[in-house]
């Protein structure tokens, strides 16, 4: 059976990880803002279908430790670094406690990350597609996952 107090909070740390609101992580999972504040509020459970949407959305997340806290977050990669548990790790283990990175420093660098993909596309000339025929570009909106978007117009 599902824990609805430990999937929000499991569900809080997607949120903090990925530096997203809740209504921006509504928007990108494609479920209706008073859906997620519901669930975050424990008015309503998660149905499947938001399970999937989650799943479908984010790649790290893995099934097993959204629903249940069993496995990692994000989900192991090849290397192994960069791993997010709920389960303290084990001396004998082949992660050591060093190698647990705690989500606040993850959140900040996905952060980093998206702050620098951002200054890269400002960078480029708003006019950078060509007329072809009279007729032209007007206008182009870049959509970000935390909600903010940059317009260009010609």
């Amino acid at each position: 059976m599902l824990n609805n107090e430990d999937f929000i909070d499991r569900l809080r740390k997607i949120l903090d990880y990925y530096a997203l609101s809740a209504s921006s992580f509504a928007d990108t999972i494609g479920v209706q803002r008073s859906s997620i504040s519901h669930i975050l509020s424990g008015r309503n459970k998660p149905s499947l279908d938001f399970v999937m949407k989650i799943l479908s959305s984010f790649e790290e997340v893995d099934l097993y430790w959204l629903l249940n806290g069993q496995g990692t977050f994000p989900k192991a990669s090849v290397s192994g670094a960069n791993i997010i548990s709920d389960e303290k790790p084990k001396t004998d283990d082949l992660f050591t406690a060093s190698e647990v990175v705690p989500q606040e420093i993850v959140a900040k660098e996905k952060k980093a990350e998206h702050l620098s993909n951002t200054a890269m596309v400002e960078e480029q000339p708003p006019n950078v597609f060509p007329k072809k025929d009279g007729a032209g570009i007007e206008k182009i909106v870049v959509f970000y996952k935390d909600g903010s978007f940059k317009v260009y117009e010609n």
